[in-house]
């Protein structure tokens, strides 16, 4: 499909705006809007060589040489502006999950922290998405940035992949979804915002060395599905080609990537930036469809600097490509309005107070109640006794590391330095400031409410016995350029958790982490709250959530198998290569650092191909420990009265009561089962939508479905096929459900890729 811009009164609603359009008639001017497109084609026709050079390659501030008059600030890269033609210098920030400011290299400047996108991703609840980029977008702004790295959208392949806290989950409609909301959100403050990592960086463990092996309409109907229809949605600016190789060409110099998917089959008009570090070659790379580096300094040389002028001077690479290269940058500053808009010189206040309820709203909406035997949840707040042991829940919540690490607001009580690893430059284990402790005991204020660190088990055993509630905060810490090499939770928690249980019955496990871990102790504890990494006012969602004064409506983004063995794979592939330089670099061999680390080149095989997450689970009938889109809440939804459309458009209709005794929220999901071009058969969500409802209320919903989220990729006809016949589907609360149940009789269909 063609991307075309759409007016969209999102933003507006959202914002409490309004649109008077007789005053903009009376106002408007008589001459004819340029297009984005037809700005761009003049500056490009306007600007010299160098200036057109200048724009294709950025500087990374924490390494970049001096090269006056640039004033760089501390932050993820830069490129100087054109002031004679009014191109603006493009400032650039991580931004998965706030404004980043990883290790302080800006001191003093705190971001609101966002929970962890999985825990977006876990609302089910784009309005949520697009809520939180408005908010990064307006925050960036104000610190005078205007490129945001965000828009992460790869899928959860392996359920230990370092890197899941910062993405959407392994179904490419829910995570195209909520990474078009996200990336509108950011880019209604008139700023750039990335979608990212173009495509299958599904693992920390070589990421810079890896070739990812898939068939291309496998990774058509999955991962790069969900990146067409975030794009579709959002708009981004620019697009992040990934580390990786993708059968057997670097994702930033792939020309199947970037030229023919992307360029040519899906009409994209931004430009692709590179990541940091992640450019091998100046002609290859520019050819193939490469338009900016980033982070030059990063690379093993400097590809897009001089060495590129030389490939034009001397015709390896034609000026109409440069030219291209150039229009597509100042395509995407003029397009999402920063030109005519743009971010001030200095920074400017922010309303922080009101941007953490954005980040709380995600948070509560996100977590995930796992189990609630006798209805132990919601904890009333008669209790007398509540005990709080380890996780440091008396000074805050854990976050994720890495390039997404946001210094939130109120500082990090905890702060551990990494002494070893891939992440150890540029990533801390950082909680933020918000104490589970203090914010239970505002809401009971009559119970003694106290904390054990939980480092001697019997200690924290004796500290529960005979509460009215013990609470566990068990957590595992994630990161970018690092993969966990076991889903079991560290520090002999499991043995912690064991002993609680066995001296209170009431114990709850609140977990924070970024993606599944193993739970040999779920048969011993009655209670288990998902709370992924809650953000800055994480704290203050787990007490709401304990208490019941927020229903608990999150649904789980990614299958959590009951094994390891159950995953595709078990562990990292390329372990191997991984130990072998750690084992050099420990010995004294200076020739394994630079940004590949030593590690060896080794292939993965994506042999599930687009089979992921709950899909790979029903093809190998594993029953998962809980299953994709699970979550309980504290009243009860009863589905009734489907009704299909069907023919050459899918939609079913169907009504959601709330039939418990509580107000809360429910994901009611539609599953349709389809043949991919692999030939495996699987219900696939087509469909959900998120809806409130007061005791007794009912209301109707209607989906419609996107034919390619069922439809097979054909890559000999170079389109999506959706052939005709009949297509059972079902009404469920997660992946395997059967609520409702009816079947679609559909034409055939074909769509352009």
């Amino acid at each position: 499909m063609i991307f075309a811009k759409k007016t969209c009164l999102i933003a507006s609603l959202l914002m409490g705006g309004s649109m008077n359009v007789a005053a903009i008639a009376q106002t408007a001017p008589a001459a004819v809007v340029q297009s984005a497109e037809s700005r761009a084609d003049a500056l490009v026709r306007s600007m010299t060589l160098d200036e057109k050079l200048q724009l294709i390659h950025g500087y990374f501030p924490p390494m970049a040489k001096p090269v006056p008059p640039i004033a760089m600030i501390p932050s993820a890269g830069h490129i100087p502006g054109i002031p004679r033609l009014r191109i603006p210098t493009l400032r650039e920030s991580d931004a998965s999950l706030g404004v980043a400011n990883q290790i302080e290299q800006r001191k003093g400047d705190v971001a609101t922290a966002l929970p962890a996108s999985i825990a977006t991703a876990a609302t089910f609840n784009p309005t949520l998405a697009y809520e939180g980029g408005v908010m990064i977008g307006a925050e960036a702004r104000a610190k005078t940035f205007n490129v945001l790295l965000a828009g992460g959208v790869n899928l959860t392949r392996d359920p230990w992949a370092g890197r899941n806290f910062e993405y959407l989950g392994e179904d490419p409609w829910l995570a195209g979804v909520m990474a078009g909301a996200h990336i509108k959100g950011v880019q209604s403050n008139h700023i750039i915002s990335t979608i990212k990592h173009f495509a299958l960086n599904a693992q920390e463990t070589g990421r810079n060395v890896l070739d990812a092996h898939i068939d291309k309409a496998s990774l058509r109907e999955s991962d790069l599905l969900a990146f067409q229809i975030a794009t579709e949605i959002g708009h981004p600016a620019s697009v992040m080609c990934a580390y990786n190789k993708v059968n057997g060409d670097y994702a930033c110099e792939n020309d199947w990537l970037l030229n023919t998917v992307l360029k040519k089959d899906w009409g994209y008009k931004g430009w692709v930036m590179s990541d940091w570090g992640a450019v091998h070659s100046t002609e290859k790379a520019a050819i193939n469809g490469l338009d900016q580096d980033s982070g030059q300094e990063l690379d093993d040389a400097m590809f897009f600097d001089t060495k590129f002028a030389e490939a034009i001077k001397a015709g390896r690479i034609p000026m109409s490509r440069l030219d291209d290269m150039v229009r597509r940058v100042l395509f995407g500053v003029i397009d999402t309005g920063l030109m005519d808009n743009p971010v001030p010189e200095s920074a400017q206040p922010i309303d922080y107070a009101a941007h953490a309820l954005v980040a709380q709203r995600a948070a509560e909406e996100g977590m995930v109640l796992l189990k609630n035997d006798r209805n132990l949840l919601p904890l009333a707040k008669t209790a007398k006794r509540i005990v709080l042991i380890g996780g440091h829940a008396d000074v805050g919540v854990l976050s994720g590391g890495g390039s997404s690490q946001v210094r939130s607001v109120g500082g990090a009580p905890v702060e551990i330095p990494l002494s070893k690893g891939a992440a150890a430059s540029f990533a801390r284990i950082t909680w933020h400031a918000s104490s589970p402790l203090k914010a239970i005991q505002a809401l009971a204020p009559n119970a003694s409410v106290t904390f054990v660190d939980g480092t001697d088990p019997k200690a924290a055993a004796d500290a529960a016995r005979g509460a009215d509630m013990a609470i566990v905060f068990a957590w595992a810490w994630h990161t970018e350029a690092q993969d966990p090499e076991s889903m079991a939770l560290p520090d002999e928690q499991d043995t912690l958790i064991e002993a609680v249980a066995a001296a209170n019955k009431k114990t709850l496990i609140v977990v924070e982490a970024g993606g599944p871990i193993l739970m040999p102790w779920i048969d011993r504890v009655p209670a288990i709250l998902q709370a992924w990494y809650p953000g800055q006012r994480g704290g203050e969602a787990i007490a709401n959530i304990l208490f019941g004064d927020v229903d608990p409506s999150g649904r789980l983004p990614i299958t959590f198998p009951a094994s390891e063995v159950q995953a595709p794979r078990p562990e990292p592939v390329g372990l191997d290569s991984l130990h072998a330089a750690e084992a050099r670099r420990e010995a004294g061999d200076k020739t394994v650092y630079g940004m590949s680390g030593g590690v060896a080149p080794f292939a993965v095989d994506y042999h599930e191909g687009a089979d992921v997450g709950y899909r790979w689970y029903a093809a190998t009938n594993a029953k998962p420990l809980f299953p994709f889109g699970y979550g309980l809440t504290y009243t009860r939804f009863r589905y009734a009265n489907l009704k299909i459309e069907d023919g050459a458009q899918l939609t079913v209709h169907f009504d959601v009561t709330n039939s418990g005794k509580r107000a809360g929220a429910d994901v009611p999901q539609l599953y349709v089962q389809a043949k991919s071009a692999a030939g495996t058969t699987a219900y696939r969500l087509a469909g959900f939508e998120k809806v409130a409802l007061a005791p007794g209320e009912t209301r109707h919903i209607s989906l419609t479905v996107d034919p390619r989220v069922i439809a097979r990729f054909d890559e000999a006809a170079q389109g999506w096929k959706l052939d005709a016949g009949r297509y059972p589907l079902r009404i469920g609360r997660f992946a395997g459900d059967i609520g409702l149940t009816g079947a679609a009789t559909l034409n055939a269909l074909s769509i352009r890729p």
